[in-house]
Order: structure tokens, then sequence, then C-alpha cells
């Protein structure tokens, strides 16, 4: 980064002796960076884009219901064959799987976040190279830029107009401007200008690591779903205990048995009562689906972003970077005021010189117009969203001098300029205008916009994205309403949003004339599609007065006028080209840089929801079954019907095994609020009518069976009612059918009948149905359980829709 330098002049404009020399610090030698890696003085901080490994096995191990199933099974391994203790291993198998899963993600998660890593350029041995965060050593010189983001603390030894945005550490607003000397913390970024600072605390020192230690980024997101199972689970628990310490009394107790037997009959009336698959089927969901979008080179910082962005109903677009290509080419030069094409095309290839970080507009202009070599800048103004132009000195090596300013026309012209009406043409047609004017001001006067004489119009044409149109189709059809929200001309953003089919886009609004009232501003955004001309406060301005309406709001962006309001919105998006500022505050970071990728997104999440949705029911409604069976059994004192090993061949067969195919199908119906709600308005009565059936044939079957063997007989009638309403229920959550849903049912349905007639299955699990008369009645009442499964799925869908 060289520094400009002021060339001093006399009344008449002839310079005075040749500018100051200004020397660029070469940085660290290759020697001194080797003797702060062997004293340990190095960027060391872990990325922490996933959970680390031991907490994915602590999370995955310990939990509560672990423990409680824990104990559970080592006294079954005391007090009964080995069959009844095969719950125990299903919750080796499961707790197995999520570990598996999740350290897949993570995996996947660590090498995206590598790919996506920011590389900032570091100057030694006077060469200026990109090196990971991770190689940067204390008293490193590194240089900034506009969307660099400061990765140590520092101070800086170059100043070339940088202005720094420290909102996401102090809450300030405001961009600081920093001169030689002033501290810079990491975690801020560069909005303006560009610069070099030397490190001065890195690795855990760094402010921003000490924040990250403080909060991982792995649990940001709020997760409706996950707080609603921790809710369920909650209340679970509540029922779960006061119930099994009645059974526990009225097995031990109240009914003078076999103590082992009597044993292991409450241990299989506690297990069913914990919904311990629900957890880690959660997570496994959200594990398989940071996997399948890692392949599309999706980057998904927080797993729970992927069901954030499935519940969005707003999205906010940044036009640039997002509907259109980075690039843009220059498409027309036309001069104002008789000037001369000739010297216009010598300033503007002097512009494209000045700056040595050029944005996309003064890119194009580079490739345009090719640089004069006579000509030397004095003195720069580095672009900024908030003021929206840029400007130069320059010696143009006849001896004359000249200052000009690049940018907005309708921010260096006056409202009533008639070349306005022309450059309104032109926007109507998609195509962006930069102005071209000269000023008499100095370039760090207040007023050196103000009576600047326009010279020409540089008309850029914007690369629309090819898939841009058909994602913006894919949100109409799902009912997302998509706010274009840019700092480009309205009128320009419009007729680009016109070229696309998006709905609204001949209706633009000019962000300057938005009202600054919350409640207005919301009303108008609700009304409007296309906002042009949006100051990056403004931005986020917007996100909250969306937000303040109800909306769940997604933010895409690539630069760094973006970043507030994509840390402010619920779900922020970045494009992998984009800043490392944006990068860093996103949830979500598209590392193809391709719009398209949004929509596949949005149906992963709500897979994960939908289909979590579903299972949940499944599991929950075993907990309700399980604890109105122990009630019952508790006030009616009889032995509990079941074994540990009945229920585990119930719960393998109508939720365990199911499940994990129905978790894992698309599912495309659109995210809906009110998670607990939507479970336990299905799992209560399908919970309540199994219960009462499974009870009633258990009754009836110990009146009808007598002697030795009489209450095998009564297990075994009981649990064919029990799996036929379980199967019942299973069948009505898997609709709508499809030709595997169907195979599912059928397979688990042909597992269950296969240990009723093979002798050595019939002998372990302990099922053996005793005569025709109560298999038959066991059959009719689970059917009668059915049909009134049905009228009350349909009655709640009526009474209590989501």
């Amino acid at each position: 980064m060289t520094q400009r330098a002021k060339i001093d002049t006399d009344d008449s404009g002839t310079e005075v002796g040749e500018p100051p020399v200004v020397h660029r610090p070469a940085g660290l030698t290759s020697a001194e960076v080797a003797e702060r890696v062997a004293r340990g003085e190095v960027n060391d901080v872990p990325l922490r884009s996933s959970r680390s490994t031991t907490d994915i096995v602590r999370a995955n191990v310990f939990t509560r219901f672990n423990a409680i199933i824990g104990v559970l099974w080592v006294i079954m391994f005391f007090v009964a064959p080995i069959q009844d203790s095969l719950f125990g291993f299903v919750i080796i198998a499961n707790t197995g799987i999520g570990i598996i899963q999740e350290l897949r993600a993570k995996k996947t998660l660590d090498g995206l976040a590598v790919i996506g890593e920011a590389k900032p350029t570091v100057r030694r041995d006077g060469i200026a190279a990109e090196l990971s965060t991770s190689e940067i050593v204390l008293g490193d010189l590194i240089e900034l830029g506009p969307g660099d983001k400061v990765v140590v603390d520092g101070v800086v030894a170059e100043a070339d107009s940088l202005e720094i945005d420290e909102s996401l550490l102090t809450g300030e607003a405001d961009p600081v401007v920093k001169q030689p000397g002033d501290a810079v913390m990491s975690g801020s970024f560069v909005v303006a200008g560009g610069g070099a600072f030397t490190a001065t605390k890195v690795g855990r020192e760094a402010y921003a690591a000490q924040l990250a230690e403080e909060a991982s980024r792995f649990t940001l997101v709020h997760s409706e779903l996950r707080s609603g199972i921790s809710t369920i689970l909650k209340y679970v628990t509540w029922m779960m205990i006061p119930t099994a310490i009645g059974l526990i009394i009225s097995q031990l107790v109240v009914k003078d048995n076999d103590l082992k037997n009597s044993i292991a009959r409450t241990v299989g009336g506690i297990v069913p009562m914990i919904p311990e698959g629900l957890v880690l089927l959660t997570s496994v969901a959200f594990a398989i689906g940071v996997i399948r979008l890692g392949r599309k080179q999706c980057l998904v910082q927080e797993l729970p972003a992927i069901e954030g962005l499935a519940r969005v109903d707003v999205v906010c677009l940044d036009k640039t970077g997002t509907l259109t290509e980075g690039g843009m080419d220059v498409t027309e030069l036309r001069p104002l005021n008789g000037s001369d094409e000739a010297y216009v095309r010598k300033v503007l290839g002097a512009l494209g010189e000045s700056d040595p970080r050029p944005n996309a507009s003064l890119q194009a202009i580079i490739d345009a117009y090719p640089d004069s070599v006579d000509w030397r800048c004095t003195e720069s103004l580095p672009f900024s969203s908030a003021r929206k132009y840029s400007g130069a000195a320059f010696s143009e090596g006849n001896g004359e001098n000249s200052t000009w300013l690049l940018g907005a026309p309708d921010v260096l012209l006056s409202t009533d300029d008639p070349t306005l009406t022309e450059i309104d043409h032109l926007n109507e047609q998609g195509l962006r205008v930069l102005l071209l004017a000269r000023t008499v001001h100095e370039l760090d006067s207040p007023e050196v916009a103000s009576d600047a004489r326009p010279t020409a119009l540089v008309v850029l044409e914007q690369r629309l994205r090819p898939d841009a149109a058909d994602t913006l189709a894919y949100f109409a059809d799902q009912n997302v309403a998509t706010k274009i929200i840019s700092g480009d001309n309205a009128v320009s953003v419009g007729a680009v949003a016109g070229k696309l089919d998006m709905p609204g886009a001949e209706n633009t609004v000019d962000a300057r004339q938005l009202p600054t009232d919350r409640e207005e501003m919301a009303k108008v955004l609700d009304a409007n599609a296309v906002f042009g001309r949006v100051s990056p406060q403004q931005k986020r301005d917007m996100v909250a007065a969306l937000q303040s309406h109800g909306h769940t709001v997604a933010m895409t962006g690539d630069g760094v006028n973006d970043v507030l309001a994509l840390k402010d919105a619920d779900i922020g998006v970045s494009m992998g080209s984009g800043s490392e500022a944006t990068r860093a505050v996103a949830q979500i970071v598209l590392l193809n840089n391709s719009f398209a990728t949004l929509p596949s997104v949005v149906a992963e999440g709500r897979r994960v929801i939908g289909n979590i949705t579903r299972v949940a029911t499944l599991f929950l409604t075993k907990t309700v079954y399980s604890v109105l069976l122990a009630v019952l059994v508790v006030c009616s004192q009889v032995e509990y019907p079941f074994l540990p090993r009945h229920l585990t061949l119930l719960s393998t067969l109508t939720i365990g095994v199911p499940a994990f195919f129905l978790a894992l199908a698309p599912n495309k119906e659109r995210a809906k609020p009110n998670f607990v709600r939507r479970v336990m308005r299905y799992a209560i009565p399908g919970g309540v009518i199994a219960a009462a059936a499974t009870f009633t044939t258990y009754l009836l079957a110990r009146h009808h069976y007598s002697g030795e063997g009489a209450l095998e007989a009564e297990t075994s009638a009981a649990t064919l009612t029990l799996f036929l309403v379980s199967m019942w229920v299973l069948a009505i959550i898997a609709r709508p059918y499809t030709w595997w849903r169907l195979t599912l049912v059928a397979t688990m349905g042909g597992a269950f009948l296969l240990v009723l007639v093979v002798p050595w299955l019939q002998d372990f699990f302990a099922l053996k149905l005793v005569g025709t008369t109560m298999p038959w009645a066991a059959v009719v009442i689970a059917a009668a359980g059915g049909a009134l499964l049905e009228l009350s799925y349909r009655w709640v869908s009526k009474r209590f829709p989501t």
C-alpha cells in the first residue's frame, strides 16, 4: 500500500519542489519471523466453525436420559435374561450414529471453513503476500483495504483515508478515522481507504479471540426445534419421576411376586417413557443437512441456521453480487459540457490507477481506460458507501493540477440539473451510471462535492446472474417475500428487477425519502419490493423495521456496507467472494457465490423441520402411552404387562427404524411455528388411545387366561394390540404415501409377523399367542383403536389448526 503525498503549489498552481518520498516499511524479516515462531508468538487460535470432537462425544453420551437408561441397563443385567437388556444396546447404537454423523458434519464444516477463510496480506522482507491467519506472528505488518477484517489487535502504521467500523465490538455505528499510531481491534473491518498495521496481540490475547472463547459460534442461532424439544423433555421428566416411583412401589410392594420378575417388569414400564432417540435423531438430521449442503459448496457456520432460513418469510437481497455478477463492463462514455473525450479518458485512467483496491465499477473503468503514465496522483479519497463517491487529485505532467470526483450522479448533481433526466433514461434500461466531475475544493474539504462541474457520464452494464430469475421465482412460489435493497440508483435497481420478472419491480422507492419512524418505515417496506440509494445504516434500520412487524428476515450481501444488516438479520447469508467482514458475521456462506444455492438451503431446512416434527410425534406418542399404562397398572394393582424386550421390539419396529428413514426423507412442506403444540396435539390423543386399547385387551386377557403361563399369554395379547395401534399411528404419520413409505410400513409389519411365527424368535421375545379368541379380540380392539385414531386426528386438525 503506497501512501499518497500531497504536492505543494504556489499561487499560480506551479509545483514547489518534488513531493516528499514516503518510505514503505518492509515488515519483519524471515529471521525475525522464525524467532517469534520459536517463542510461540503465533496467532494460533483454533478455527471454531463447529464443536470440538470432545464436545460432540460429551453431548451425545452424557445426557440425562442416557444416565437413567444406563442405570436401568446395569440392573437388568443382574435380574433378567440378555433379551431384556436389548434397550441398552439400542441406546449405544443411537448414540454411536449421532456421534458419527456429527463428526462427519464437523469434518465438512471445518473443511469448508478452511476454503472460505480469508487470507490477510502480510508484508515481510518488503514483499506483500497472502498468509493464513494462523501464520501471523507478533510484530507482523498487515495491509488493509476496503472490506478487510482486522484479524489481530495492532497499531496503525500507515493510513490513507483509513476508516474502520468497530460497531461489531463497541456498538458504535459510525466508522472511525484511523491515523498512524491509533489502535485497531480484531473483529473490526475497513469500510474505506487503506493502510497497514503492526500486530501487537496475537492468538488468544487478541480481543476477538477472547470473545470467541466466551461464545462459540455453534449455538448462536435460536432454534425453535431444539428449544421445543428441550421443553417437551422437561415436561416428560416431571411426569416420569412420580409415575416411575408409583410403578416401583406397585410392582415391588403391593404385588407379592418373584423379586427379579417384578424388577424386570418395573424397568419395562420405565424405559419406554423416555424419548431417548429424539434428541439424537435431531442432531443426526441437522448433521446430515450440513453434509448435503457442504457438497453444494454451502458453508453452514451454525447448524440451526438451516432451520432458521426455512422459517424465513422475507429475504432482503443486495443487488450487486447477488442478483448481478461481480464484474461490469463500460458500454458508453458521454462527455458533458463540451469536454474533450480523449482528455476524459486520461482522467478515468488516472482515477483507476489511484485506487490500489478498486471496486467492481472502478475495475471496469480500469479495464476500459489504461492509465496515462505522465499523470501522478497527489492525493486520493477512497470510495465510501456512505458518501457514494471517490476522488483523486493529480499532477497532469504539464504543470497543471486537477481534482476529480467519480460517483453517484444524483448525489453529486443538484436535484434540478437537466443531466439527471438523461441519466434516468439510462437507469430505466437497467444501466448503471457514474458521473465524473471536476471540483475546485480540496479532497479533505467538507464542501468537496459542492459546485462540482459535470464532465462526463460513464455508463456501465451489470451482468445478471443466469440463475437469479429462477431463484426469485422459487421464493415467490413459496410465499417468501423478496426485497431488493441496494445502494445504487432506485430506477436502475428497479430495471434490473424488472429484467428478472420480479413482482413489484415497477414500484421503486428512493430510500432517501423513507420515513425514519420504524413503524412508518415498516409499512412502506411491506408495500414495496425495490429500494435504491440505501445507506448502510438504513439497511440495518430496514431489517429492524421488518422484524418489528413479526417477519423472520434473511439478509444476503457481499460488501462491507452489508455487514451491519447481516449481523442484525435473523439469518445472514454471505457470498464466498464477499469481504471477510461479511463472511465473519454471516451464518451461511455460499462459497460458490451462487444465489441459486439458497433454495437448496431452504429445502434442507424444511426437510429437517418437517421430518423431525413427524418423528417427534412417534416418540412422544410412546411416552404418553407408557406413562398412562403405568398409571393404570398402579391404580388397578395388577402386574405390569410388559417386559423390556417387548417394548424394545415395539419401539424398534414402530419408532426407531421408521423414524430414521422418515427423518432423512425429502420434505418440501413450508416450516410452521409452534413446534411443541403441533407435536403434542397428535401425540396426546394417539398415546391415550393406544394405552386405553392395550389395557382393555390386557384386562380381558386376565379374565380369559388362568393357570400356569397365563401372564405370558396376557402379555402376548396386549403386545399384539399395542403393536397394531402403534403401526396405525405410524401409517398416519407416514402420509402422504409413496412407494418407499408403504414399503417401510409393510416391512415393519412383516418383521413383527416373523417374530410371531418363528419358534426361536417366539422364545427369545417371550411372545406366543395362545388360542384364537383373545388374539382375534386383540385385533378387533386394535381396529377400534385405529378408527378412533383416524377420527381424533381429523378432529384435532380442524379444531387446532397450525
